[in-house]
């Protein structure tokens, strides 16, 4: 999903998109039972790849995976992404919503698990003047099992609450929001950008939940201004 952003190599960055556990051609991984095992993947790939700092982040569910490597590795940021996310813990409406979603993936399979989030997923402007995105965005759910999707679900139902680390994120920090997101909508956005000290938040047109497949052009310019200027 980040294939777009891999231009960003051009500019002079060393660019890193991993699997996560189970995804795409990952398929005998270890099932992932919670949000630490994402982390605790990206924090082995970190230093398996030499990398003492890096600027660390991700969307929605990445965001999750980004400041869980905080909480467990500050030491490893000299910066932050955290698009279309949020800090808090699912609620408990949340995580009944999580289990009918296991429930549908099991009896009915991957492709009615995104019929059903895909509205929430990507944004009203996209799905009317954009219909490839959602092609692409079918394609990306194909590559990737039903086992591997159940965990990624399970990981989100238990995740921790990461608002208390957001006081002691002192690291140039960058907010993404799509305008149109309903799964993370824009005011919580607001308060993660209120909460970490020095962050900026942009907001982008046009886009809902996967900001950066939405609006990949808007979405890069605002990560090389972030980049260039505050890393």
């Amino acid at each position: 999903m980040w294939d777009a952003q891999l231009a960003l190599a051009q500019t002079g960055w060393r660019v890193i998109a991993p699997h996560l556990r189970g995804m795409g051609d990952a398929a005998h991984d270890p099932p992932t039972a919670s949000m630490d095992d994402y982390v605790g993947d990206v924090i082995d790939l970190l230093d398996t790849l030499h990398i003492e700092d890096a600027v660390i982040g991700g969307l929605s569910l990445g965001g999750y995976v980004t400041l869980g490597v905080f909480r467990h590795a500050p030491r490893y940021f000299s910066g932050m992404i955290l698009a279309d996310t949020r800090s808090q813990a699912d609620t408990p409406e949340g995580i009944e919503g999580r289990k009918r979603t296991l429930a549908l993936l099991s009896e009915k399979g991957a492709t009615a698990v995104l019929d059903d989030m895909l509205p929430k997923l990507l944004g009203e402007t996209t799905r009317r003047n954009h219909p490839a995105v959602a092609d692409r965005l079918r394609e990306l759910v194909r590559l990737n099992s039903e086992v591997a999707i159940g965990g990624a679900i399970t990981a989100l139902m238990t995740r921790p609450d990461s608002t208390p680390l957001l006081s002691s994120v002192h690291c140039p920090t960058l907010i993404v929001v799509g305008e149109e997101d309903t799964l993370t909508p824009p005011t919580l956005s607001q308060d993660l950008h209120q909460a970490i000290a020095g962050s900026e938040l942009v907001m982008l047109p046009g886009a809902g939940h996967l900001s950066s497949l939405e609006q990949p052009e808007a979405f890069n310019a605002a990560l090389a201004m972030f980049l260039t200027h505050r890393v």
